[in-house]
């Protein structure tokens, strides 16, 4: 049987970068974009979003209330979006072969607009995932024990036989503590470094 291999997207396999989001937004509504950095939360309302509990509209006006801004719904959308950058062309080269050796799947604290977004947009970066469970879909994030628990019995692995991959400190304690084999990997060439290591 395959040892699992868990990699979280955003910052592991995909490249991602909330200052083009506050860029957006700023220009749409020609507001300095200072607002949104510094009303910006992980608040409940976020948490909601990404456990699936509110769609993107309700979040949108959670937003506009948080930032006293008034924008269309499809530039709070298209702003929401531009988050993503390039994927990590040095982390998707290795995934073939890591398929190979191990069970891969992915990871995600997200929402349903940047699920339906990445799923189309790198389609064939991630097509070597054997599933990426999203937390939206899935109404569990990370760090919480559940959702480790939830995606080790999904991808019917234990947590000692599962290695896990994430470039926040939170998730990587979270998942430690559920006795996965979690490393913290703070940028592309520290997850291009594990990858290989798990390759010999």
């Amino acid at each position: 049987m395959k040892r699992a291999l868990l990699l979280d997207l955003g910052n592991v396999v995909l490249g991602v970068d909330f200052r083009r989001v506050f860029r957006y937004w700023a220009d749409a509504v020609n507001v300095d974009e200072q607002i949104f950095y510094d009303g910006w939360a992980i608040d409940q309302a976020y948490r909601e979003h990404e456990t699936g509990h509110i769609d993107f509209p309700t979040y949108t006006r959670a937003l506009g209330k948080r930032f006293q801004v008034d924008m269309p719904e499809h530039e709070w959308r298209a702003g929401w979006n531009d988050i993503w950058t390039q994927p990590f062309h040095g982390v998707i080269e290795l995934l073939p072969a890591l398929a190979e050796r191990y069970a891969l799947y992915g990871f995600s604290n997200t929402n349903d607009t940047h699920v339906t977004f990445w799923r189309a947009r790198f389609a064939e970066e991630l097509s070597a995932f054997e599933t990426i469970f999203a937390s939206s879909e899935i109404g569990l994030r990370k760090p919480d024990p559940p959702a480790f628990e939830h995606v080790c019995r999904e991808m019917a692995s234990t947590p000692a036989q599962t290695v896990f991959l994430d470039d926040t400190r939170e998730n990587v304690d979270g998942a430690l503590r559920c006795g996965l084999d979690a490393r913290h990997v703070k940028d592309e060439d520290a997850v291009v470094r594990e990858l290989r290591a798990l390759l010999n």
